[in-house]
C-alpha cells in the first residue's frame, strides 16, 4: 500500500521550516510532497535548497485548501493521501496503526488520528479533536471539542471508532475514493469541505474512522483564527451548502428554516458581545447561500442519502443552554 503524505502550503516557509524536519523523520516509507498555492515568499526556494528530495507541486493560483488539493493531487501517485496541514507536527509511529487499518478493512475509506493542541499538548485540539460529528441541524462538533470547549486528552478517547468526519488537518483517504467523489468542492474555498467530503462519501456507503492511538499535535490558526470573521462566514455558509447537498429535500428545507432562525440568534449574540463585524459575517454567508442555493442543489448527489446522520438533536441547545461541555456526557455510547 503506496502512502504519499502531501502538504498544502501558502506563504507557510516558516512553518516548513518548523514541521517539515520531523515529517521526514517519522514518515518512512511515505512518499512526501508540497502542493504550493502560488506563494510569494521563499518557500519553493526553500524547498529546492534544503530538501531536495520532497517532490513539489506548483499550482497556477492560490484557489483555497479546496481547488488546491484537488490540482495538486491529480499528479501524486499512491494509494492512500495524508492531507496535513503545514501546521501539524507529527510523532513517532503515527503512520503505521492508520496503514494497517486501511489494510484489514477495505469498507474503510478515511481516517484521522488523534488531534492534539501543539501550545497545551494535553488537551484536544479545535480542527478535529477525536473526530467529528454533527447533530440534526447541521452543526459539526468534535469528540473532545464543542464549539470552543476543549477536553483534556486522559485517555478517554484511544479507541478505533467510526465517525462522522475527518479533519482536513490530518485527513488519510484512498485515492480510488477521492477520485470517485471529485475531490473536494471548491465552491467552498475552505472550511467543512472536509465534512461535505466525508458525508458525500458516507451517502456513497464508505466509512469514516478515528485511531486514537495515533496522534499528532496541530498549532492551528495558522491561515485563519477560529474567532477571524472570515472563518464565521466560510463555516456558516459552507454547513448551508452541505445540508442542502447532503440530505434528502424533505429534511434539507426545514433544517434550512431552522438555520435561519439560530443563526440570526447567533449574530444578536455576537452584538451583545459587541463582535460586530462577527455579526456582518453570519448575514454575509446567508446572502451568499441563497444566491448559490440553486448551484448548490444542483450538486445534490445520485445516491442513497443518509436517514440517520446526526448523534444528536441540537448542539447549540445542549451546549449553550445545558451547558454541556463534554462529548460523553452530550453522548452515551
Amino acid at each position: 500500500m503506496k502512502v504519499a503524505v502531501v502538504i498544502l502550503n501558502w506563504n507557510g516557509e516558516t512553518l516548513l521550516e518548523r514541521f517539515l524536519p520531523a515529517v521526514v523523520s517519522y514518515s518512512q516509507g511515505a512518499d512526501i510532497y508540497v502542493v504550493d498555492n502560488a506563494s510569494s515568499d521563499g518557500s519553493v526556494a526553500f524547498l529546492k535548497d534544503a530538501y531536495p528530495n520532497i517532490r513539489i507541486i506548483q499550482n497556477k493560483e492560490n484557489g483555497g485548501f479546496a481547488k488546491g488539493y484537488n490540482d495538486g493531487l491529480q499528479t501524486v501517485d499512491a494509494d492512500i493521501f495524508c492531507l496535513l496541514n503545514s501546521d501539524v507536527e507529527v510523532t513517532p509511529g503515527w503512520l503505521e496503526p492508520i496503514v494497517d487499518l486501511f489494510q484489514s478493512h477495505s469498507d474503510i475509506a478515511i481516517v484521522q488520528p488523534k488531534i492534539l493542541d501543539l501550545n497545551q499538548k494535553d488537551h484536544f485540539e479545535y480542527a478535529g479533536a477525536a473526530g467529528g460529528y454533527i447533530d440534526m441541524l447541521g452543526y459539526p462538533f468534535c469528540r473532545g471539542r464543542i464549539f470552543q470547549a476543549l477536553e483534556k486528552d486522559e485517555g478517554q478517547y484511544d479507541d478505533v471508532k467510526e465517525i462522522f468526519w475527518a479533519t482536513g488537518a490530518c485527513m488519510f483517504i484512498r485515492r480510488n475514493v477521492f477520485e470517485s467523489l471529485h475531490g473536494f468542492d471548491e465552491d467552498y474555498f475552505a472550511h467543512q469541505e472536509e465534512v461535505d467530503l466525508c458525508w458525500r462519501a458516507k451517502n456513497a456507503g464508505h466509512k469514516v474512522y478515528y485511531v486514537g492511538h495515533s496522534h499528532v499535535y496541530h498549532l492551528g490558526g495558522s491561515t485563519l483564527k477560529n474567532m477571524n470573521p472570515k472563518k464565521t462566514f466560510l463555516n456558516f455558509r459552507n454547513s448551508l451548502y452541505s445540508i442542502t447537498k447532503n440530505l434528502p429535500r424533505k429534511k434539507a428545507f426545514p433544517i434550512i428554516f431552522l438555520r435561519l432562525i439560530l443563526d440570526g440568534i447567533a449574530a444578536l449574540r455576537f452584538i451583545v458581545q459587541l463582535k460586530f463585524d462577527h455579526c456582518w459575517a453570519i448575514l454575509r454567508a446567508h446572502v451568499s447561500f441563497y444566491g448559490n442555493f440553486i448551484k448548490m442543489h444542483k450538486k445534490r448527489e445520485k445516491a442513497n442519502f443518509l436517514l440517520k446522520y446526526h448523534t444528536t438533536t441540537s448542539i447549540v441547545w445542549s451546549h449553550f443552554v445545558n451547558q454541556i461541555k463534554n462529548f460523553n456526557i452530550l453522548v452515551k455510547d
